[in-house]
């Protein structure tokens, strides 16, 4: 059974890591068009059907696939081939650590729902995420292209730059939960919301997050890519299924980074105000709860989508979409209502409480996520990008003297406390 649940586990975070790629592409491109104030992708159609603009996602993956391989004159081609497996992989092997709930206990069973039990999660993490520039140090060099080369230089430096800064930032939280253990640092900050370390830590919540937009190398951080100065930088000569690794690899960047971000300052699974005890010892009343919420929920949802119907935006199969989610959410607020309404659940087996609250867990440890990814979008369409020499500036005059002052203030704060 440990053998099987640890081969689940090993396959089941990476695919849900992989399968946030392409919601982040569709609420990249519908949130910069609203950022906009333009419409964005909403084209691509099956037999009319558009769903939103989330097609196209699906047409690119035929475009990339079915595309030409380009390899320049003079690459070295087998690092060029490598170099964006490595960038996925790595960022998919940093997930392994990363507690999506607390441990399931039911009789005698116990299952963490991370991959790897590591008391040494944080350290794990940073020194996975670094190897990440490796490879695009090989796409720059391996490409035989001067913009190329000078991206993957400008990745290196950024990444040594504000990597220490981006350590030291957690010390703090090392030395207030005890611990590196990411796990226990998700513990350490308990149910109630105000003992987050986004609440006692807020400086090394800044420094952090900062830093994690320029690991991820996203605006206003984006200089190895700079396509006003090098082009597309390190990818620049990268085609077909190549350049959708690397394209996947950013998104699967941000979903680790938020993931991170989230477990060590926004009590990672822990839902507010309700302890993994209170969740399980009241299992019955909340589950009849929220029964009854997402019976109302979805009922309304439904109402809201066939009043789009009326209005007959579109005059075409786009009208028809609505339908196709409104009515489906309706009969099943309807038919979870006549359920949680006409039934109260109680004298549940041993196993209901402990599985239901590990499932709760992970439905707000993903909310969590899912909300930070949209806050790394968008601050790309709200910031400028910075000049190179400021990018540098500000992570070694700025942010690292802010990171050893704040592990100085803590450590004088636990000194004196009593």
């Amino acid at each position: 059974m440990e053998i099987l649940t640890s081969l689940i586990k090993a396959i089941l975070i990476p695919v849900v890591v992989l399968n946030f790629i392409p919601l982040l592409i569709w609420m990249e491109r519908k949130g910069a068009a609203y950022f906009q104030d333009r419409r964005g992708p909403n084209r691509a159609n099956i037999f009319g059907v558009r769903l939103g603009g989330m097609i196209h996602n699906l047409a690119d993956v035929i475009k990339l696939i079915t595309k030409e391989e380009f390899f320049p004159a003079g690459a070295n081609r087998f690092y060029f081939v490598l170099a964006p497996f490595i960038v996925l992989f790595i960022y998919i092997i940093t997930t392994a650590v990363i507690p999506f709930a607390d441990e399931l206990k039911v009789g005698d069973f116990v299952m963490s729902f991370r991959v790897a039990d590591l008391n040494v999660g944080v350290l794990y993490i940073f020194s996975m995420a670094s190897l990440a520039v490796y490879g695009i140090m090989l796409a720059g060099w391996s490409s035989n292209n001067k913009y190329s080369l000078l991206g993957g230089l400008r990745a290196s430096s950024q990444m040594i730059s504000y990597e220490i800064t981006l350590s030291l930032s957690v010390v703090s939280l090392f030395m207030v939960a005890g611990s590196v253990d990411l796990n226990e640092i998700v513990r350490n900050q308990t149910a109630n919301i105000f003992s987050w370390n986004i609440i006692r830590q807020p400086l090394a919540f800044l420094l952090f997050l900062v830093a994690s937009f320029a690991e991820t190398n996203r605006t206003p951080f984006d200089l190895p890519e700079g396509e006003s100065e090098l082009v597309a930088g390190y990818h620049v000569e990268y085609s077909s299924m190549k350049f959708a690794l690397f394209f996947m690899g950013e998104y699967a960047a941000i979903v680790v980074a938020s993931a991170v971000i989230v477990s060590l300052f926004l009590g990672g699974w822990q839902v507010p105000f309700l302890a993994t005890t209170t969740l399980i010892d009241n299992t019955p009343l909340l589950l009849n709860l929220f029964g009854k919420v997402f019976s109302i929920f979805s009922i309304f949802a439904g109402l809201f989508l066939i009043t789009k119907f009326k209005k007959k935006k579109y005059r075409d199969a786009r009208d028809y979409e609505v339908l196709t989610l409104g009515i489906p959410a309706i009969l099943v607020g309807v038919g979870a209502g006549l359920f949680f309404f006409t039934h109260y659940l109680h004298d549940l087996p041993a196993w209901a409480g402990p599985v239901f609250t590990a499932t709760l867990q992970i439905l707000v440890f993903l909310t969590k996520i899912f909300l930070f990814c949209f806050f790394f979008i968008w601050v790309r369409w709200t910031l400028p990008r910075f000049r190179y020499d400021q990018l540098m500036s500000f992570g070694w005059k700025g942010m690292l003297p802010l990171a050893l002052f704040n592990i100085f203030v803590t450590g004088i704060f636990l000194l004196v406390k009593p």
